[in-house]
């Protein structure tokens, strides 16, 4: 189950997260931190898993449903010793059934792409949008009820 985090964006490990889906650059995760502080559309959920130790924070993903039913993911990460373990996919699925799109997008850099590659996301090349770095736009449709 996803635990909403805005409550916790001063904490370390919220943060360290955050950081790792933002360019290596204080002042961009200042800003998405102040972004999911300040603005109610915007919604960051984690998921926690039970440890002997206790709780441990393993990924978050940061979001914004529009008025068309399209979520925007804009922030996706999974703590380095968790990565490839499903928990990404996971993130992503625990958010489907949660919001119910009708699609998901998110843009990402060539690092990410392969991962929703492989979860059904079609890729677009956006050029690159920064010097030397190609960043991608992904988007996944989700299937039409059966009852409309």
């Amino acid at each position: 189950m996803l635990v909403d985090l805005k409550p916790y964006l001063d904490d370390a490990a919220v943060q360290e997260l955050i950081g790792y889906s933002v360019y290596p650059d204080p002042e961009q995760l200042a800003q998405a931190i102040d972004s999911y502080k300040n603005e109610a559309s915007l919604e960051i959920k984690g998921y926690f898993t039970d440890e002997a130790e206790g709780e441990r924070l393993i990924g978050i993903v940061g979001s914004r449903m529009n008025e068309r039913g399209v979520l925007e993911v804009k922030h996706l990460a999974v703590a380095p010793d968790e990565r490839n373990k499903g928990f990404g996919r996971m993130l992503m699925l625990e958010l489907l059934a949660e919001k119910q799109p009708e699609a998901i997008v998110a843009e990402t850099d060539e690092e990410a792409v392969d991962f929703y590659r492989n979860i059904g996301f079609t890729i677009e090349s956006l050029g690159e949008k920064f010097p030397g770095v190609e960043r991608f736009r992904c988007t996944y449709v989700t299937e039409p009820d059966e009852a409309d």
